[in-house]
């Protein structure tokens, strides 16, 4: 029997990892996810997540390859990317359909009809862009919110709200390229935030609703849930770096002692505890900012009672947690990446690569997704309303 074995792979602005999973099963024929390989190595060639320099990023790729196959004792062809950094954007767009069937019972057809409906509407948002994600938020039947899916029910007008997750294709076009170059073949990919969220967010946290906020070192991202389903995907061109340029500046210090003093590993009676939290706070309260300007635009129907959860390799820095309470008045936390101690991997900013790894194994990952059936296939099925 042929091993089950998928690879998710991250490049970020600082870091590129790789993650290698593999389906087993124990003595009594349970399935199990088990990390058999890891790969870290330094992004060279990157800006707020976009390429500037192919090159560079396929010899950081070669490298995060090479330690995960060593690891893994295995060789890698194929895997799973995630799309990142600013480039990163949402639309969103309603579609509708008049119900076909003589007995008016709504059909997948109707739905299919909705949702090209929604993505022709959306149209001008997608200018030099790829739709990586067609999400469902809400169905209405002839004005009535449903519970579920609307397959079966009767009616006269079906209307469904969508949430569109889209990047700049030509970033997205030049991420896969540096990634095939390290010859691997990329089979899907997944918008970064969602990856993050599929096993840093537990599914309680998502139907009350909570927004995950990644703390990178040039960007935030975040995905906000509601009821279950993502509502929304952000990406802010701010991050961990903008604290070390605040302190150097400050300071008039070198980058390399200020990154120093940000992660305390330099102090002293010139750098004064209290001014360097001053630092650290003002600009952390200036990205928690953008998280609550956002999320005003969102037109929810309530509060996120599950608040917000950080991740990210900023998120331990200074009293993150406080500040990001008093600023979205929610409750916060850092997230937590529960792993058993045995794991080759310790901490949160491993959670994309690790995600998109167990969405190779677990979701609808063996087709194109070209066709408007593929909206309701595969991963995105728990995200149905």
């Amino acid at each position: 029997m042929a091993r089950r074995i998928t690879t998710g792979i991250d490049i970020g602005t600082y870091q590129v990892k790789l993650v290698v999973v593999e389906e087993v099963s124990d003595k009594q024929g349970n399935r199990q996810l088990r990390i058999i390989g890891t790969g870290l190595a330094e992004s060279k060639g990157l800006r707020h997540g976009y390429i500037v320099n192919k090159d560079e990023v396929t010899i950081s790729i070669l490298e995060a390859k090479r330690q995960a196959e060593s690891t893994a004792h295995i060789s890698i062809r194929t895997g799973f990317l995630a799309i990142g950094g600013i480039s990163l954007d949402e639309a969103h767009a309603t579609g509708e359909a008049i119900i076909s069937r003589a007995d008016q019972e709504i059909s997948e057809l109707d739905l299919e009809k909705a949702a090209k409906s929604a993505l022709e509407a959306a149209a001008p948002a997608f200018l030099n862009r790829k739709v990586l994600h067609s999400i469902p938020l809400e169905y209405r039947v002839d004005d009535t919110k449903v519970l579920g899916g609307p397959v079966g029910m009767k009616g006269v007008r079906l209307e469904v709200d969508y949430l569109f997750v889209t990047s700049l294709t030509q970033h997205e076009s030049a991420l896969a390229e540096a990634v095939e170059d390290a010859d691997i073949e990329v089979i899907d990919q997944m918008a970064s935030p969602l990856a993050g969220s599929y096993v840093l967010l537990a599914n309680d946290q998502k139907m009350k609703g909570c927004v995950l906020a990644n703390i990178g070192a040039e960007t935030i991202s975040i995905v906000v849930y509601d009821e279950g389903i993502p509502v929304s995907v952000k990406v802010f061109a701010m991050g961990s770096s903008h604290i070390t340029d605040d302190i150097a500046l400050g300071f008039r210090i070198s980058l390399e002692e200020a990154e120093r003093i940000k992660v305390g590993k330099l102090s002293g009676a010139m750098y004064p505890r209290k001014k360097v939290d001053s630092f650290i706070t003002m600009r952390l309260k200036t990205m928690f900012a953008l998280i609550v300007k956002h999320l005003k635009t969102l037109n929810r129907r309530g509060p996120l009672p599950a608040g917000i959860i950080i991740s990210g390799g900023g998120s331990g820095i200074g009293s993150i947690s406080d500040i990001a309470k008093g600023s979205l008045k929610l409750p916060a936390r850092l997230a937590e990446f529960r792993l058993s101690n045995d794991t080759k991997i310790r901490d949160a900013t491993w959670a994309v690569a690790y995600g998109l790894a167990l969405w190779g194994l677990t979701g609808d990952t063996a087709t194109p997704k070209k066709n408007i059936r593929a909206l309701f296939g595969g991963f995105f099925k728990q995200f149905l309303p």
